[in-house]
């Protein structure tokens, strides 16, 4: 949670680190004043006198269905999907029943080039029976509704509530942390979850953050422009927001601004000196294209160590016009240093961290691992420089689960993210949120929507870059968009880090490229498969497509072994071309990483950045008949990358062997970095097996592999799945499993990787001591489950609860 007042970044060094680095900590800087954490709502504000944007409603009390008056010229089509029976205008209703437990209607709207997101979805019905309400929204021409019945029951619609079945007629509130399109030209309806329940529907309603804001007048909030999203300060023309303070040395004001207006909105800082009659006008910026971020930078040198009042003003032809103040934070900036042209020696600590996460990459099919195929020089070069974890193990073998363990330091099984709609607790702390506190700048660039707010993974940053907002991502709904996006990152990221070369900063670089859709850009297309084979590849896929039962596998087009055979499709040669493309992705990532490598060099901060490479989790290819991830906790999923690279920082030329987990990357950067780790990570300092030889006190320890059970209507059981690597071996407990598999597995992990021969039948006594380890491990896990937001009332403040849920982190 953001504190009201950061603290240095900078604390005397661990006796670990000393050790390892030779501590020579320099003065801190002081902390930076952000203007979000001074904010304080005026109880006695009035809702501005503002006329909200024509209401986009589906009412059904007239002859035919229409939308509310000003909204649209066109009516709306409806349509009955799959699962519902006699769809029909009655009694000021629309009204039908569920043949299915997964009925769908389409609602549909004229095109719209409004590009406004959805606050919420107001729904007026009643049902005889159900537990559950939900909605889907998709901004695509055509739709495919039997698919869209047929995923329900794998990915839930993200809109949904519960249902309380009856006579009455009730308004249902929906709402959700996915960032959905409020002029989306399908809006899906599933009225009810039980099969044979009638349900009449008298109205739709979607409220769009313009309609919500319409009765704000100025606030704190966490919003986003084409979907990059900022801490900000709402307000409006011609509203100032003051903020009394003392300003450091050499003081910078950095912000961005931005409006969802489509008439001009001007912004403007001024300030003024305590006891001083004449604001200073110090930046006057007229933001004309709506949503859309401007960032600007400030000097405030010459008030320096004074006493000011700082304004934030908008002015605006359009009464009342909304302006958004994103990020503003004061920092002084420190005197100019040698180390600025590069070269020299690392400082006792790091200036800045980069954590980069490299979605679905298997660390087999890296060069520094052993593999033949050169996927990764850049990467390769890097990790030389470095220490690398040989051994390396995730906690879960999909992003939804595995990217808050590596955030919070936490297992699955006590931060509660292990379904498709899980929320982080608000109650977690996020490494990201561990850095803002100690005042460092916070990045985040993220591509695969769990790891942010849809999540609740948003915590800590002041600045997120949703997957939205890369066109690479922008696809349709039954074809994903591309996953290839390195490139616009690092784009990005760049002048990022330029703009905040001489202070603290954390970005988190999250990395998709490996995901599949496994087909890369030219030339990385052709660099170890031949192009001229893709044609002939997708026609195999389509092939077999009709064959693959699970309906979002169906969609990736990722068969299984057994569904490749029905086809008649050769699965060698399916999954030889698939690994081309995985490999040629890699490359293509690494080409970015490596541009990164040297802007860092070229900016003096090789030496002052500490960044840690690792994947989420890996990928399968049929080693265990299947493809994609998820389905399993073997080594192919498991087993991922893990190298830490900071010139003169960390040894380089090292290798690890000892086996160690997702979960302890955090607590590893932050002793780096010299902070004091926040209580109840469950990971552990990989700082003392940097060393070398000796002082290894701790370890082994034993890694955890977590695999909750996942609606699949495609097999008849749902698994549910632990293992334990520990000393050599790993155990692998299916406690929930199909009739044909046993409840224990044994594996050499030394000589078998990838998980392939069981050996519980040659060593129980193997079996039996790790299976002690193991119920241990979960009993410890289980206990330390974090709470569900729902308990805040009775631990926090009114006033630090308002502020959670105005950032987005409680629900």
């Amino acid at each position: 949670m953001p504190p009201a007042k950061a603290r240095s970044p900078f604390v005397p060094c661990t006796l670990a680190v000393a050790s390892l680095l030779g501590c020579r900590a320099p003065a801190p800087p002081p902390a930076p004043i952000r203007l979000v954490d001074l904010y304080k709502p005026d109880p006695a504000a009035n809702a501005p006198d503002v006329v909200p944007p024509p209401p986009v409603e589906w009412r059904f009390a007239a002859a035919s269905p229409s939308l509310a008056a000003g909204a649209s010229a066109k009516p709306p089509a409806w349509v009955a999907g799959p699962g519902v029976q006699g769809l029909t205008l009655r009694d000021g209703s629309l009204a039908g029943r569920a043949a299915t437990d997964t009925p769908v209607i389409d609602l549909e709207r004229p095109p719209s080039e409004d590009r406004d997101v959805v606050h919420e979805v107001q729904v007026r019905m009643r049902a005889s029976g159900g537990a559950n309400l939900s909605m889907l929204v998709r901004n695509v021409d055509k739709i495919d509704l039997k698919a869209e019945a047929e995923i329900v029951p794998i990915i839930p619609w993200p809109l949904s509530g519960p249902l309380i079945p009856g006579d009455e007629m009730r308004t249902y509130v929906l709402r959700t942390t996915a960032s959905l399109p409020a002029a989306a030209r399908h809006v899906l309806l599933r009225p009810t979850d039980a099969r044979g329940a009638t349900f009449e529907i008298e109205s739709v309603r979607i409220v769009s953050r313009h309609e919500h804001l319409a009765g704000v007048s100025a606030g704190l909030a966490w919003h986003g422009m084409s979907e990059v999203y900022r801490e900000t300060l709402v307000a409006r023309a011609p509203d100032a927001l003051r903020f009394d303070l003392h300003l450091p040395a050499r003081p910078r004001l950095e912000l961005a601004v931005g409006t969802i207006e489509p008439s001009p909105v001007t912004f403007r800082v001024e300030a003024r000196e305590r006891g001083g009659k004449v604001d200073d006008v110090l930046l006057e910026r007229t933001v004309t294209l709506p949503n859309r971020w401007e960032t600007a930078t400030v000097d405030l040198a010459r008030l320096g160590g004074r006493d000011v009042t700082l304004a934030l003003t908008l002015a605006s032809d359009t009464p009342r016009a909304l302006g958004f103040w994103g990020t503003p934070v004061i920092r002084s900036v420190p005197e100019k240093r040698e180390a600025d042209a590069g070269g020299g020696s690392a400082p006792a600590r790091p200036q800045g961290v980069i954590l980069v996460w490299m979605d679905t990459l298997r660390r087999d099919h890296l060069p520094f691992y052993g593999y033949a195929r050169p996927t990764a020089p850049a990467l390769a070069r890097m990790a030389a420089e470095g220490t690398i974890f040989d051994d390396c193990v995730a906690q879960a073998t999909w992003t939804k689960a595995s990217g808050p363990s590596i955030l919070t330091s936490l297992y699955p099984s006590t931060h509660g993210v292990q379904s498709f709609n899980d929320l982080l607790p608000s109650s977690a702390t996020t490494i990201a949120e561990v850095y803002r506190k100690a005042g460092y700048s916070t990045l985040g660039l993220e591509t695969i929507q769990f790891v942010g707010k849809f999540s609740n993974q948003h915590q800590g940053f002041e600045e997120l870059h949703e997957q939205g907002s890369f066109p690479e991502r922008q696809g349709g709904t039954t074809k994903p968009g591309s996953t290839k996006a390195a490139r616009t990152e690092i784009d990005r990221l760049i002048p990022w880090l330029a703009a905040h070369r001489d202070v603290p900063f954390f970005v988190l670089l999250h990395l998709s490229d490996p995901h599949s859709p496994h087909s890369p850009y030219p030339p990385y297309d052709s660099l170890f498969g031949d192009p001229g084979g893709r044609e002939e590849h997708e026609r195999q896929r389509e092939k077999v497509r009709p064959f693959i039962a699970n309906a979002n596998m169906r969609r990736f087009g990722m068969p299984s072994l057994a569904e490749l055979l029905r086809a008649g499709v050769d699965p060698g040669r399916f999954i030889a071309y698939e690994k081309d493309g995985y490999d040629g992705s890699i490359r293509s990532m690494d080409a970015e990483l490596g541009r990164l490598r040297e802007r860092l060099v070229e900016l003096g901060l090789d030496r002052r950045t500490l960044i840690a490479f690792l994947a989420d989790h890996g990928e399968e290819f049929l080693e265990h008949g299947r493809t994609f991830h998820n389905q399993s906790i073997y080594g192919e999923l498991t087993n991922v990358p893990l190298f830490f690279w900071w010139p003169g920082g960390v040894p380089a030329g090292t290798r690890a062997t000892e086996t160690v987990q997702l979960i302890d990357v955090m607590p590893t950067l932050l002793e780096l970095s010299g902070l004091a780790a926040p209580q109840g990570m469950q990971g552990a300092s990989l700082v003392p097996l940097m060393r070398g030889a000796g002082a290894r006190a701790g370890w082994p320890r034993p890694a955890i592999t977590e695999a909750a059970g996942r609606p699949d209507p495609s097999v008849p059981t749902v698994e549910e799945s632990f293992a334990l690597a520990l000393g050599g071996w790993k155990l692998v407990h299916h406690v929930a499993r199909a009739a044909d598999r046993p409840e224990f597995q044994l594996f050499e992990r030394g000589k078998d990787p990838l998980d392939a021969t069981d050996v519980a039948g040659q060593h129980p006594d193997v079996v039996a001591r790790l299976a002690r380890e193991l119920e241990a491990w979960h009993r410890m896990a289980s206990s330390a489950r974090l709470k569900p937001d729902s308990a805040l009332a009775t631990t926090v403040s009114g006033e630090e609860l308002e502020r959670l849920r105005a950032l987005g982190y409680v629900q």
